[in-house]
Parts: structure tokens; C-alpha cells; sequence
């Protein structure tokens, strides 16, 4: 086509040129819109993400609160001999809804069947609360759950004082998952009892976290026994909005769902002012509290990311069919603006990762501290050695020398007294060999294990008197480990094995090894009273006896002992049902020697004797 051609249709051209540049405008402004919705739907996307991430974590944050301090109370309890009303009062001072929003109110509770109900109410009564009065739900139920102490901290409440929770489901739903697993427990959501008489306008679902307690106090007779539960009671949208309106605000809305037969129905809402942003889809995510989980709805509003609400796509196409040429400088804008909106995103990912480390260095110190009151009480428990060594010296030269000329009331003070001081012998002794497992040195050595099983079968037949033991002790390998603190697992193991037998029955225990991977597996069986499968887990903890042994002499520190020096040894340690009755005792160690330690770390003095205990 030659130029004179050309000029004779030039209104032909000038249209094609016209519709090419058309064409081309709006093609690139259509893809310059869609770039910008797919960039800004990626920043919101992002942003819905870590607000809901943070949400959730701020969620989680405040329920460990909560529990710990529930944890705290349950502890400060069941370390009281004999509780009174006027201890639980100071006890639960600390608790109000200032510290802890939408908190009702603490109780303790406690068991009791119906016939034990005369005595349950006259026990209390005695302790300070003159006014109870118990009042069963259901009389013809075999077991009763009665609030004998109660503290309300929101003056809207009834009294629950007296009330049976066995009234509700999930108040005794929760109280017996608490039992059964030794930990803090977390309601369904429910109308609580004591709001039954709150306007219906003011009523909230709530829930409520239960703590079992137990005695702790070493002047207890009953250490170590299920004595009943702290409960708290929080209502479900004041618990919402204190722990997630610093976290959410007006950037998204949140809803709090409980699972309920099944299916997860909401319970509490946080709704900001802004209006919800309905281009993103809810964030649906799930949070573990203590023993249940809870569903979060994460919706974003427009405040999300404020400067989406310019529709730059359609400033896109307005300007691009103005001028395409300005779509250059609309592109910088908006890639300025993408960077300016993800700097803020990284900004506070940084700040996120602030609050974690901050809680870190929360939970190191926190361990420090639990670390200095190991050494602590392993220091008191020596010091306390010398004194009561007197005592008992004294008390049995006593016994020798002096018992013939007491008359028979006398002897029995003396035998009282010589007995108290051997106990309490036993859990110093314990405590001493609880903290010396965590800082006594490691060294390592090769252990002949049936030559040390040996020796300690040897010791332990001798001192059972007319009680006739068969001990079957199979081949053991030799291993490489610290010899005295393998000794005292051994020396544990096999004395449960045979103190928990049965009076009027003859000890049986069995030793055996096998190869555990690359390491061994040693197991201690016995036919004794056993231990319930739902409590197995729970006997390695310090100051926890299994049901059932509360005839039997023990503090409840020989299991926690044996668990942490297996563990320092790389091993593990567990307990498992015997076939035809009785517990059957395992820990593995490893074939290679645990890792050397720092000369000098931890104490180097050692108890030369070690009291075991379920």
C-alpha cells in the first residue's frame, strides 16, 4: 500500500487507528483494574488473616489467664489443713471483675451423697458459714454436688450458696470431666443458676472453668485426697469484649460459637461501629481452651484497610478512558499505596511478634522461678534433717531405755510421737530426693542392672518381716547411666510393688527387659491394688496418689521422682494394667549415655534414702 493510497481513505484509517487505540486503552486499563482489585482483595485477604490470627491468640491468651488463676486458687485451697469460710474469703480476695471481666462469681463445691447430706451441712456450718443450708436437686440421686462457699463478685447475681449443681447438666459435666482428669475443665455455655432471677434483658450465656482439689498441706492427714472443686463463672460476652477489644477493634467483627450437641451455636458477639465489608468471606477458625474448643467467626468491616474504600479500580477505568497515558502514574499511585498498606501489615507483625517474645521472656522467668523454688525447698528439706534427726534419736533411745517404766498412756504418747517423726522423716527425705532429681549432677557410668535389682530385691525382702515376697527378676542388660539415681528408680519401683500389696496376700513381682528401639524397655510387674486407667497418666505428678491407697504409708513424691530422673536420662516412664491384676511399671533407656552436663551443675549432696510412693 503506497502513501496515495492511503490518503484516499483516510477517514477508514483514522477509525482503525481510533479503534485500535480505543481497544488498547481500555485493554489496558481493564487489566490495570484487575490487577488493582486482585492486589487489593490480597491485602485484605492478608490483613483478615493476621487480625485473625491475633484474635484468636489474644482468645487463647486470656483463657490461660483465667485458668491459671483458677489453677492458683485451687492450689491455695487444698494447701489449707482444715478450710474455713473466712480463709476462702481471703483466698478469693484477689478476684473481681476488674482483674478478671465478667467473672460472677467463685464457690467451691463439694461431694456428698444424700445421706451425707446432715453431716456435709453441719461440717460447714461449724467452718463459718452459719447460714447453709443444702437443698439437693434431685433427692433421690445418688450423688450430690453442694456450693458450701461462695464468693460473688457481680451484685446483679443470686446467691448460690447451698445449691446442688447437679441441678445443671453442664455445671456437672464439667465438675466430673475435672475429676477425672486432675486439670481445669471448661463448661458448655448455659444459663447460670444463680441468674435465674437477673432480668431477661440483662441474662447472658455464660460458662464456667472447674479446678479439683486436692490436700497439700503437709499436716494434713489426708495428703494428697480429692477434697472438691473451685469454680468460676463467667458470662460468655463480657469475657468477649474485654479479652478482643484491644486486639479487634473496629477492624473486624467477631462472634464466640460453642460446640452444643454437635453443632457449634453463637454464644457472645463483638460488634464494632464500622460497617461490615461483605467482599470478604468470614474467617471461621477454632480455639482450644481447657479441655473444649471453642469456634471464632472473624468477619472484616470496612476499617479493615480504610484506604480500600476508594475503588481504585474505578478510578482506574475513569482515568484510563480520560487518557490511558496517565495509566502509569495511577499504577505508581497504587503500587505506593500496596507498599504503604503492607509496610503497615509488616508493622504489625512486628509488633506481634513483640507481644510473643514478651511472653516468652514471661514464661522463662517464670521458670526460673519454679526452678529456684525446687532448690528452695531442696535446701529447707535438708536443713530440716538435722533437728528431726535429734527428735527421733531421742524419741527411740526413749523407747529402748525408758519405755518400761511409763505407764501404758504414756508409751502411747511416746509411740505417737516416735511414729510423726518418722513420717515426717519420709517426706523430707522425699522432697529432698524431688529436688536433688532435677539439680543433682548427672554422671555416667556402666550400670550392671541385674547385679543393682539384685541388691535392692535383696534390702527390700529382708525388711518384710513374715510377709513371704516372690520377686522373679528375668536377664538385664548392662547400660550406661548415672548408678545412683538408677538405683533409687529401681529401689521405688520394686518397693511400690510390694508395699501396695493387698493385707492378707503375699507380694509377687516380676522384673523384666526388652530392646525398646535403639535403647531397653524395663518393666516392674505386680499383682497389687493397681492403679485406674483414667489416674495412670496422673501418678507422676508430684504430691498425687492413685485412689486406693490411702491405707498405705506415702507422700506422693516416689512416682514424681522416678519421672524426672528417667527423664533426664532420655527415657520415658509410664504405667500400664497388669494381666490378672496390679500395675505394670515401665521406663526405657536409651542405648547410647545421656548427654554429659557442665561440671558443678546443680547440687552434688545426695539423701541416702528414698521413701517410695505411688
Amino acid at each position: 500500500m503506497n502513501r496515495r493510497s492511503w490518503m484516499r481513505r483516510p477517514g477508514r484509517w483514522s477509525g482503525r487507528i481510533l479503534a485500535l487505540v480505543v481497544v488498547l486503552g481500555v485493554a489496558g486499563t481493564a487489566m490495570a483494574a484487575v490487577a488493582l482489585r486482585r492486589a487489593d482483595d490480597d491485602r485484605r485477604e492478608r490483613a483478615l488473616s493476621q487480625q485473625t490470627i491475633i484474635v484468636t491468640q489474644a482468645v487463647q491468651a486470656e483463657m490461660r489467664r483465667y485458668s491459671t488463676s483458677l489453677t492458683d486458687l485451687a492450689a491455695a485451697v487444698g494447701a489449707q489443713s482444715e478450710l474455713e469460710a473466712a480463709e476462702f474469703t481471703a483466698i478469693t480476695a484477689p478476684v473481681d471483675r476488674q482483674r478478671l471481666p465478667g467473672v460472677t462469681g467463685v464457690v467451691y463445691v463439694v461431694p456428698a451423697t444424700t445421706a451425707q447430706i446432715p453431716q456435709v451441712q453441719r461440717y460447714w456450718r461449724e467452718r463459718g458459714t452459719t447460714d447453709l443450708v443444702l437443698q439437693p436437686a434431685d433427692p433421690g440421686a445418688a450423688e450430690h454436688f453442694f456450693v458450701v462457699l461462695d464468693r460473688a463478685t457481680d451484685p446483679t447475681t443470686g446467691p448460690a450458696l447451698g445449691r446442688d449443681a447437679a441441678g445443671s447438666p453442664q455445671a456437672l459435666e464439667v465438675l466430673r470431666r475435672a475429676r477425672d482428669s486432675h486439670r481445669v475443665a471448661t463448661s458448655r455455655t448455659y444459663r447460670l443458676l444463680r441468674d435465674e432471677n437477673v432480668p431477661a434483658n440483662l441474662q447472658q450465656l455464660s460458662f464456667t472453668l472447674a479446678a479439683p482439689v486436692y490436700s497439700t498441706s503437709p499436716t494434713a492427714r489426708d495428703l494428697g485426697r480429692f477434697r472438691g472443686w473451685v469454680l468460676m463463672a463467667l458470662r460468655a460476652t463480657d469475657f468477649l469484649h474485654q479479652a478482643i477489644s484491644g486486639a479487634a477493634r473496629d477492624t473486624v467483627a467477631v462472634t464466640l460459637a460453642d460446640a452444643g450437641d454437635g453443632v457449634l451455636r453463637p454464644v457472645a458477639r463483638w460488634t464494632p461501629e464500622a460497617a461490615v465489608d461483605p467482599s470478604l468471606p468470614p474467617r471461621a477458625v477454632t480455639v482450644a481452651v481447657p479441655q473444649r474448643t471453642w469456634g471464632l467467626t472473624v468477619t472484616p468491616t470496612r476499617r479493615l484497610l480504610p484506604d480500600t474504600d476508594l475503588h481504585r479500580d474505578l478510578i482506574a477505568w475513569i482515568v484510563g478512558l480520560v487518557i490511558t497515558g496517565l495509566l502509569a502514574a495511577l499504577t505508581g499511585t497504587v503500587i505506593t499505596a500496596r507498599n504503604r498498606a503492607l509496610r503497615r501489615v509488616d508493622e504489625a507483625t512486628a509488633a506481634l511478634r513483640d507481644d510473643i517474645a514478651r511472653r516468652e521472656a514471661v514464661e522463662q522467668q517464670l521458670r526460673r522461678r519454679e526452678s529456684e523454688l525446687v532448690g528452695f525447698a531442696g535446701v529447707v528439706a535438708h536443713d530440716l534433717r538435722s533437728p528431726l534427726s535429734r527428735i527421733t534419736g531421742y524419741a527411740d533411745f526413749l523407747r529402748e531405755e525408758a519405755a518400761g517404766r511409763l505407764d501404758p498412756v504414756h508409751r502411747d504418747f511416746l509411740e505417737r510421737l516416735y511414729a510423726g517423726a518418722q513420717r515426717m522423716q519420709s517426706l523430707i527425705d522425699d522432697l529432698l530426693d524431688y529436688a536433688m532429681a532435677d539439680n543433682r549432677h548427672l554422671t555416667s557410668a556402666q550400670v550392671d542392672l541385674g547385679r543393682l535389682v539384685d541388691d535392692i530385691v535383696r534390702e527390700r525382702v529382708t525388711g518384710l518381716g513374715d510377709r513371704p515376697a516372690a520377686v522373679t527378676v528375668e536377664p538385664l542388660p548392662t547400660v550406661a547411666g548415672d548408678p545412683v539415681l538408677l538405683r533409687q528408680v529401681l529401689d521405688n519401683l520394686i518397693g511400690n510393688a510390694l508395699k501396695y500389696t493387698p493385707y492378707g496376700h503375699d507380694p509377687s513381682v516380676e522384673v523384666t527387659c526388652r530392646p525398646d528401639g535403639t535403647g531397653w524397655r524395663i518393666e516392674v510387674a505386680d499383682h497389687g491394688i493397681g492403679i485406674p486407667p483414667e489416674q495412670r497418666e496422673a501418678v507422676f505428678t508430684a504430691f498425687t496418689r492413685a485412689g486406693g491407697s490411702e491405707g498405705y504409708p506415702g507422700t506422693g513424691l516416689g512416682l514424681a521422682i522416678v519421672h524426672r530422673i528417667v527423664e533426664r536420662h532420655g527415657g520415658r516412664v509410664g504405667v500400664d494394667g497388669n494381666d490378672g491384676g496390679g500395675s505394670r511399671f515401665w521406663f526405657t533407656l536409651p542405648g547410647e549415655p545421656p548427654p554429659a552436663e557442665p561440671s558443678g551443675a546443680g547440687l552434688t549432696a545426695q539423701p541416702e534414702k528414698s521413701a517410695p510412693a505411688h
